[in-house]
């Protein structure tokens, strides 16, 4: 009699499994801890929480919920054209920008085919090209930044995409506008090059590439509501692009893959620019907070402009389990070929002191 294994596709069998990080209310499960006491800092959360005016469109839009969502996300394509200094048609909606990355890979990858990524770059490209029988050519970073010149010397006449994050999870460097846009000019014709702008927000001037996107570079741009706007768990992001590609993404978009709550939430959200400013701000003294407290344990970590900080500890699994019982949720980083290492999310004032007073105690110990 066959079993699944042996009906499955091969590379699903083969595909790694995502590992997010650990649910409070797991941790507060295992530890027999009160969930209100309890410090997430693994998922690059907004530390603020959501945007309040996203919450509240989203709460309006309970109740019609008994419908189906706009399929076309007429009106949230319309603001963010606006928004962004597009036109609507550049614009596709997906269930998080997790969901751009996966639409491309359906799109243009297929057995023979290479995908280009950096070596320690977010992970999603990793699965998307696996999960469509693609191949992975991973550049190796230098200090934990993307080395273009080895992204461009990787590529090969099979390759059709290249992915690269800026700032980049869970490294939090990112490149200059100058050299990503010397970069994305160098490419071959037949290549994609996606930008993952899932943290630009986090950042002062960010790089624009709709110049090449208007001169008819193969680029695609993706951003997030999960992070700087808080609406991680409702899932929405999008890509920007020329129209062409756009139509091509549509193609293999499910229908109806982002809810109508979800549409509802970002549209309010794009109008909450006291949030964006305080979420940023917050941010911002909260990396120096932790930068400032992690040279004083004489730990070694890794500059970033993101919303968190790579940590390298002798140690990180003892580490992570003794935080994890104190209730400090971080994120270890064996996925992605970094075992010495722990990511942090940047907390509140607090809750950054909160973290960096569990670490003198641990490691005094």
């Amino acid at each position: 009699m066959s079993s699944y294994i042996d009906l499955a596709r091969k590379t699903v069998l083969s595909k790694p499994v995502y590992n997010p990080g650990k649910p409070i209310e797991m941790v507060a499960l295992e530890c027999g801890l009160d969930p209100d006491t309890i410090l997430k800092l693994a998922s690059n959360e907004n530390a603020l929480g959501p945007s309040p005016l996203g919450i509240e469109a989203g709460r309006e839009a309970l109740a019609d919920v008994f419908l189906y969502p706009e399929n076309s996300a007429y009106f949230l394509c319309k603001k963010l054209a606006e928004v962004r200094g597009v036109i609507p048609d550049q614009l596709v909606i997906g269930h998080g920008s997790s969901e751009i990355i996966h639409m491309l890979c359906a799109a243009f990858v297929e057995p023979g085919i290479d995908v280009v990524m950096g070596e320690h770059a977010f992970i999603a490209y990793k699965l998307a090209t696996l999960l469509h029988s693609g191949n992975c050519l991973e550049a190796p970073l230098v200090d934990f930044r993307h080395d273009l010149n080895a992204m461009r010397d990787a590529i090969t006449p099979q390759t059709r995409l290249v992915f690269l994050p800026s700032p980049n999870n869970p490294t939090g460097t990112s490149n200059t506008e100058a050299e990503i846009v010397e970069f994305a000019r160098s490419l071959p014709d037949h290549v994609i090059f996606c930008l993952d702008e899932a943290y630009a927000e986090y950042i002062d001037n960010p790089p624009d590439l709709r110049p090449l996107i208007e001169e008819g570079r193969k680029i695609i741009c993706t951003r997030t509501f999960s992070k700087i706007f808080g609406l991680a768990g409702l899932r929405i992001g999008y890509g920007y692009c020329h129209p062409d590609l756009a139509d091509l993404l549509h193609r293999v978009r499910p229908a109806f893959n982002v809810n109508s709550v979800a549409l509802a939430a970002a549209l309010g959200a794009l109008d909450d620019e006291p949030f964006l400013e305080k979420s940023k701000a917050t941010n911002t003294a909260g990396l120096a907070q932790l930068t400032r407290g992690f040279e004083e344990l004489g730990l070694d970590y890794v500059p970033s402009v993101g919303n968190f900080i790579l940590v390298r500890f002798q140690d990180s699994d003892r580490i992570y389990t003794l935080l994890h019982d104190r209730g400090i949720i971080v994120r270890p980083l064996k996925g992605y070929a970094l075992p010495e290492h722990l990511r942090i999310t940047v907390g509140t004032e607090k809750q950054n002191r909160m973290l960096l007073e569990a670490l003198v105690e641990i490691l005094a110990n």
